[in-house]
């Protein structure tokens, strides 16, 4: 096994949309030889899985408020929270699938390197949550391409909890239109007041390193760096796809349609599908703080025919006082008789 520098130019990288995109292109594309491990750490983020609804899923309006990037996974799984008192560990392998949907292969490593420091950690029987305590600490998950495989989780050592309970608010609404796969919601908890006194973050990492390579010094580990030419092809995927709002914000099930217009106040977004002539489903993702009522025009949109009258009506029930209401509805008519 050998660990995987994901830095670029000495700097760690900790955008969660760069990390997040590099697994797959090291799986599908770079194919590098054996078993290979990324280790590293988000800036705070929320991840959810391929198939989710973000809207089901977490507080838009939170989100935006305390700068949480939202990244959706191009693997399944529930949504989690990232921050900088969180690890993420990924084992890399491109021609070896034989433990694909194991999840304890993976964990073991992890879960040996805690018990040997006296922590009663555990995998959770029929799941890929590690736990302790019986709260969560770990979340799993990984994808299959071909031969190779991306598998991995969470390592919560000082998680803001109490961001991540607010920002993974679900919208009841929302879950009822069973829209995509929904979350399993569980009790979380850090290992930092589990680990001996005084581990830090940093000593913590260089444990789990030692003892995840097996090796007396961190120097001892093979490395492989990325490079300069790897670093393109990730800034040009994520300029085409994982970085934009369209594949973040905008691959919903059940929302087929996504786009954006600047307005004076800031972005605003729209998801909408529209079946037989009739909005189905609409939702507005401002990157702003809206005054007035978003939820009410798309109260008064859905299981309408999106006509210019109908559209001016919802619109005037929005009673909004940052977005202008004829540029608002001028915004949505060219997007919602487009179908």
């Amino acid at each position: 096994m050998y660990l995987i520098d994901i830095s670029r130019n000495g700097q760690p990288s900790y955008d969660a949309r760069v990390n997040q995109s590099l697994d797959n292109y090291f799986v599908n594309d770079l194919k590098l030889p054996g078993h290979g491990l990324m280790f590293y750490v988000n800036q705070p983020s929320v991840i959810i899985g391929r198939n989710q609804n973000v809207w089901a899923e977490v507080d838009i309006d939170y989100l935006h408020e305390h700068n949480i990037q939202l990244v959706r996974r191009t693997s399944g799984g529930g949504a989690v929270y990232h921050d900088m008192g969180n690890f993420i560990f990924e084992n890399i392998l491109t021609d070896d699938a034989s433990d694909f949907g194991d999840y304890g292969h993976f964990a073991e490593p992890v879960l040996k390197a805690l018990q040997t420091l006296g922590i009663n950690v555990a995998m959770k029987e029929n799941s890929s949550d590690l736990i302790l305590d019986g709260k969560k600490w770990s979340g799993m998950t990984m994808f299959k391409s071909g031969k190779g495989i991306a598998a991995g989780g969470t390592i919560m050592y000082d998680l803001n909890i109490e961001n991540a309970k607010k920002v993974l608010t679900e919208n009841q609404d929302e879950k009822r239109k069973r829209l995509g796969v929904l979350s399993k919601r569980s009790p979380i908890v850090n290992l930092k007041d589990y680990l001996p006194d005084g581990m830090t973050m940093a000593d913590f990492r260089e444990y789990l390193l030692k003892e995840l390579f097996q090796v007396s010094s961190l120097d001892d580990i093979e490395t492989y760096h990325m490079t300069d030419a790897i670093g393109k092809v990730a800034d040009q995927r994520l300029a085409e796809t994982y970085g934009t709002d369209e594949w973040n914000f905008g691959h919903n099930p059940g929302y087929y349609h996504y786009t954006d217009h600047q307005f004076e106040a800031g972005k605003l977004g729209i998801n909408w599908t529209v079946t037989d002539g009739k909005v189905a489903h609409i939702k507005f993702n401002p990157f702003f703080k809206a005054t007035g009522d978003l939820t009410a025009v798309e109260q008064q949109l859905v299981d309408r025919k999106p006509s210019s009258r109908i559209i001016k009506k919802a619109v005037k029930k929005g009673n909004l006082t940052n977005i202008d209401a004829d540029q608002l509805a001028e915004f949505l008519e060219s997007q919602l008789t487009s179908e």
